[in-house]
């Protein structure tokens, strides 16, 4: 068990800015139990777990958007979160950043011997149903868990469901054609109409989960997909609220058809760029 020790008194703000050492430095005074901000000293890995999906987002975004200068601002918010989870980890005496670091090296290093690995190794290069036997191969000895079990439970809905489809698919359990998913989606769609109203919710996750199922068919990923719709309804909205400011109007004062107008001027306008 490790032991915690208490941070060095250094001052961040006197360390090189561009170090991971000053980055440790800035979080270990964060929790300083005395002099550390309030509001830090009271986290714990629930309350920041959310914070770390949301900055894997922010990052997708930036991504998205190709803004290098947002993209370099949400890697570090990124990277914090590492740093801040070890932190507590450490005054626990669960492991050290450091630790994190050896453990993802150790694993890298493992998992491409077609990169470190011996001339032999290397000429072989990665076989088919490498990767699959290396984490199986890791897995060994720790308790058998069902197929599905190490598909995380906090990811998103629609990302999730693409990765249980495609974890079922690897062990023969799909439909052979996309068109047997276009059938299952109308079928759901069916029975939607006709559900009592306490089990339309169940029965519209049964949609959903079919067209994530219909995305993997299609090699598209859902959630991207989703985020590409939402831009552009955000878009065309914004149309609208431009279009009706220059009349000194709001959507509220428009009718569902002006609107409808507006909408369709402004895929025009996307189509002819």
């Amino acid at each position: 068990m490790l032991v915690y020790q208490m941070p060095m008194t250094t001052d961040p703000t006197k360390l090189n800015p561009r170090s991971i050492e000053t980055l440790k430095a800035v979080m270990a005074a964060l929790r300083d139990k005395t002099t550390g901000c309030p509001w830090d000293k009271e986290q714990s890995f629930a309350t920041i777990a959310p914070y770390t999906i949301e900055e894997a987002y922010e990052v997708a975004d930036a991504i998205e958007q190709q803004d290098m200068a947002a993209l370099k601002d949400e890697l570090g918010d990124l990277l914090f979160q590492p740093i801040y989870h070890a932190q507590m980890a450490s005054e626990v005496g669960a492991f050290t950043f450091d630790d994190v670091i050896e453990a993802v090296v150790t694993k890298m290093i493992r998992r491409h011997p077609h990169v470190f690995g011996d001339e032999a190794a290397r000429l072989t290069g990665v076989q088919k149903g490498f990767w699959e036997a290396n984490k199986a191969k890791e897995r060994s000895g720790q308790p058998k868990q069902g197929l599905l079990a190490s598909v995380p439970k906090s990811l998103p809905g629609l990302t999730r469901a693409n990765k249980l489809t495609a974890k079922a698919a690897k062990v023969g359990f799909d439909w052979p054609h996309v068109d047997f998913v276009y059938d299952k989606l109308a079928e759901e769609i069916a029975e939607l109409k006709s559900a009592a109203p306490e089990h339309k919710a169940e029965e519209l996750g049964d949609i959903l989960f079919v067209l994530a199922n219909l995305a993997r068919h299609m090699g598209v990923d859902p959630e991207a997909a989703l985020r590409a719709t939402n831009a552009k309804f955000e878009r065309r909205f914004a149309f609208i609220e431009a279009e009706l400011a220059k009349q000194c109007r709001e959507p509220k004062d428009s009718s569902l058809d002006e609107m409808d107008a507006l909408w369709n001027a402004a895929k025009v306008q996307e189509r002819n760029g």
